[in-house]
């Protein structure tokens, strides 16, 4: 079952998010199998990130848990904060699954 994992920043460790961003798109793309969507969290104005959004195809949460673990922006200690929940896809790429 899919996973969401909503990371939120922490405001003091900003300076990660440019420093390991190729690292993290070269992980994501590592796990591109994996990965049904990702994206950062934008301000209104789109200026900044303060977060991200992960759409993941793995069995268990500890999957999920292990998964965020390793991206280089945790591993940088950006986030303030990581949330996982199952997720169920109701509606994806024009496509309804229910």
């Amino acid at each position: 079952m899919p996973y969401l994992i909503e990371t939120f920043d922490n405001p003091e460790r900003a300076y990660v998010r440019q420093e390991r961003y190729a690292e993290h798109l070269e992980f994501l793309s590592e796990h591109a199998t994996l990965v049904l969507a990702c994206g950062a969290k934008l301000s209104d104005d789109a200026s900044h990130a303060d977060g991200g959004i992960y759409l993941v195809d793995l069995d268990t949460r500890e999957e999920a848990e292990a998964f965020i673990s390793e991206d280089p922006f945790s591993q940088g200690d950006l986030f303030r904060e990581v949330v996982v929940r199952r997720w169920r896809k109701a509606y994806l790429d024009g496509q309804n699954f229910l």
